[in-house]
């Protein structure tokens, strides 16, 4: 009989111990067109799935195979792609676009999607079998979307494929310092000199100012689809419950953040089942003197890039030799004649295997905040061609420690490549730095990804103002404490007048009685 009790009771424990099993339902919101945005959302949302939640992901990239507890609420048909179809030249409009354009494209016209089927579907007949118990939204400059947490009346959870956003700081009652947080493509993150300092400070408020002026008019867009009495998406913003940021200071700096911010930079990066291809595997493995890896992300093609330019790249590979080079091409045939012989084209690669190969001299990159994580996971030095946005700062960070070489893309001659490739490839110094960088940016107490899911978790238990911080409540004059001084002098003041009369008076008193004394000794 107590066997079979002791039986039950364990039974009992495996099972209400298994991960997930009094799982949620949640829904994962990310209507933005941006694949390299998409690879952290989905290790986000897959985690959550593995746990044993059920969640329901709407975006751009549905699932080639099905996945255990995993469901796409796809609005690919009605969203024009994005991948391996950037040209160079479409990359340099968008450079020298202004951040009205930029906001606008990426977050305003985003706002538009909520007239589409799925999502008029979620306002209007949300599902009650069960009913959702959280909201993961991308948090960038579509925040229309953070409308669904007061319409569900469920915590809302933020996603940013980026590091901390200025603008999102006061919102989320976090401390901003730009006498140290660099928002600047010369800025450093170990120390910026006054004239950084002051630039940083100018261009950090100028940010703030165009990313909250250029997305007010979501807050019609907001009333639109949702209620008439929806509050604006700046009174949503403060209703976040936590936001996870991809960022890792070992890499992008110490800076201070609330319990609601959490880092779990590179997240993204794991070791999956993906196998590189039999001929790709022995070109990798047959390359005894090393190869390096060269790719512009998954949008940006390189063989849009101005001929005279490739042609200097050309003469670069063909220097190194015998380096080879693995280039990924969205289309080989695009490519100008000449290629090296010393170079392999591959229209798709399975990059993390390739980053771990053992053979791996460098990657040469434009510089997106996930290819440099997975460098960094796997102590592979860089040689960073940047574009556009954030690309040089992320470049920036690891050349300031020694485990990069930057490259302009307006000057790129056969020279500066090979004089880059020959230093990371002979210069010990890169592997070592990037090394010390890899080892610090993954020592933590758990992985990025259990990271992401025990905070998502933890509101899901808590509720959304367990981590929420009291400075939400406060204005920004409060939070300056202005009154408080304001107060103290006002207080001094009135002291310092109270003394004043009290001595005059006493002062005055004082001359009485002498007056007074005198004047009785000239009668006496």
């Amino acid at each position: 009989m107590w066997s079979r009790y002791c039986t039950l009771v364990l039974f009992l424990h495996v099972i209400t111990a298994v991960p997930g099993s009094n799982g949620a339902r949640i829904l994962g919101m990310f209507p933005l067109n941006g694949k390299s945005h998409f690879a952290m959302f989905e290790a986000v949302m897959k985690g959550l799935a593995d746990r044993g939640h059920r969640v329901d992901v709407l975006s751009t990239f549905p699932q080639k195979k099905p996945y255990p507890n995993y469901t796409d609420l796809s609005i690919a048909e009605w969203v024009p792609g994005i991948v391996n179809n950037m040209t160079y030249d479409f990359v340099l409009k968008i450079a020298g676009s202004s951040e009205e354009t930029f906001i606008d494209h990426t977050g305003n016209h985003v706002c538009d999607y909520l007239k589409l089927p799925h999502l008029q579907k979620l306002i209007n007949n949300p599902p009650d079998d069960p009913p959702y118990d959280l909201i993961i939204v991308e948090l960038f400059y579509a925040n229309c979307y953070l409308a669904f947490g007061r319409h569900l009346n469920v915590p809302v959870v933020g996603l940013t494929s980026s590091p901390l956003l200025p603008y999102i700081n006061e919102p989320l009652g976090n401390p901003l310092n730009t006498a140290y947080v660099p928002e600047i493509d010369d800025g450093s993150v170990s120390h910026m000199n006054i004239w950084q300092r002051l630039k940083n400070t100018l261009v950090t408020w100028m940010k703030i100012y165009q990313s909250r002026y250029f997305t007010q008019g979501q807050d019609e867009t907001v009333r639109k689809y949702f209620h008439p009495d929806m509050p604006g998406i700046r009174q949503l913003e403060r209703e976040l419950a936590l936001l996870l940021v991809n960022s890792h200071y070992s890499v992008n700096g110490i800076r201070p953040m609330t319990p609601a911010i959490v880092e779990v930079g590179g997240l993204h990066v794991k070791n999956d089942s993906t196998e590189l291809s039999k001929e790709l595997k022995k070109w990798l493995d047959e390359s005894e003197k090393g190869f390096i890896y060269v790719s512009f992300g998954s949008m940006v093609t390189i063989e849009s890039f101005p001929e005279k330019t490739l042609l200097e790249i050309y003469t670069a590979f063909k220097k190194i030799a015998p380096i080879r080079v693995l280039l990924k091409v969205a289309n080989a045939k695009s490519l100008p004649p000449g290629l090296p012989s010393n170079v392999l084209t591959s229209n798709w690669v399975p990059q993390v295997q390739v980053l771990r190969h053992m053979n791996i001299k460098a990657f040469v990159t434009h510089g997106g905040l996930m290819g440099v994580q997975e460098a960094v996971t796997y102590g592979v030095p860089l040689i960073g061609v940047p574009l556009f946005r954030d690309q040089p700062v992320n470049i920036k960070n690891c050349a300031d420690k020694g485990a990069a070489i930057l490259l302009d893309h307006r000057d790129l001659t056969a020279d500066k490549i090979v004089a880059s490739v020959n230093a990371v490839t002979h210069d010990p110094s890169y592997k070592k730095n990037m090394k010390v960088l890899s080892d610090r940016f993954l020592d933590r107490p758990m992985r990025a990804g259990e990271t992401a899911v025990y905070w998502i978790e933890y509101i899901l238990k808590h509720g959304g103002d367990a981590l929420r911080s009291p400075a939400v409540k406060l204005t920004w004059w409060q939070l300056a404490l202005l009154d408080v001084y304001g107060s103290v002098l006002a207080a001094l003041f009135v002291l310092s007048y109270t003394a004043k009369l009290i001595l005059s008076a006493i002062y005055r008193r004082l001359l009485y009685r002498n007056r007074t004394r005198s004047a009785t000794k000239k009668r006496n």
